[in-house]
């Protein structure tokens, strides 16, 4: 399970981020993560709570949110969801098509008073 580690390098970012900023705490970190990154949401919140023990972000939020893996047909320019529609283009049946989101990993937003 590679999400603790990449829970303990969101929070590298963020507290980064706090410092720069002269944030005194932060409330809520928001992530953006890619319905076909190597990521898996439900381990990254289940992982979250023991990244952060003992830290100055143990009482703070994350809220993640699923970006959907939308692709663009090379035939008929539809964008289409890729895993709804099987990565078939609903429109002309092509199966050729362009990923243009669903990979991401993001730090979306940090909430601070």
């Amino acid at each position: 399970m590679h999400e603790l580690g990449i829970v303990f390098e969101v929070i590298k970012i963020v507290d980064s981020f706090a410092v720069e900023n002269k944030l005194t705490k932060v409330d809520k970190i928001i992530l953006e993560i890619g319905a076909l990154s190597q990521a898996i949401p439900r381990f990254i919140e289940a992982c979250y709570p023991a990244a952060v023990s003992g830290t100055p972000y143990e009482n703070t939020k994350l809220e993640i949110l699923i970006t959907p893996a939308n692709g663009q047909c090379h035939y008929c320019q539809t964008i289409f969801n890729v895993i709804e529609h099987r990565k078939t283009c609903p429109n002309c049946q092509a199966e050729d098509f362009s990923l243009i989101t669903g990979q991401e990993f993001n730090v979306r937003e940090v909430v601070a008073q």
